[in-house]
């Protein structure tokens, strides 16, 4: 990364977590409404606390805190890829969804870890 980072929206890293929060949050529109409190929270949380880890890493004083915050974000992925496999399983999504949001999480820890060895290098 040869760019100083301005601002933490200019992130492709948050733009792409803070869209599929979003995405979250409409599939679990259609959870069961037992499920409020147990998955559906579990999954909200995790997925929001991508970009929320991103942030708040952005605001920290130093490289190395944005560094941590990153590895936050990057478990919080994982994270969320869990919860989506056992929404899967449950049967509240089905296989294509689980699918394609698994894979789009999964090239957000790809992303998230080339961001942590851009800013290591430097």
């Amino acid at each position: 990364m040869n760019k100083k980072i301005t601002s933490f929206e200019n992130l492709r890293v948050w733009q792409k977590s803070h869209w599929l929060t979003i995405e979250i949050y409409k599939l679990t529109k259609k959870f069961p409404k037992e499920e409020l409190y147990g998955i559906i929270s579990q999954l909200r949380r995790a997925a929001s606390s991508v970009p929320a880890n991103i942030v708040e890493g952005y605001y920290r004083n130093t490289t190395k805190e944005l560094i941590q915050y990153l590895y936050n974000a990057r478990a919080s992925s994982g994270e969320v890829i869990y919860f989506l496999l056992l929404s899967r399983d449950l049967k509240n999504i089905e296989e294509s969804a689980y699918g394609d949001l698994s894979d789009q999480y999964k090239g957000l820890i790809k992303s998230i870890n080339a961001l942590i060895s851009s800013l290591r290098r430097k």
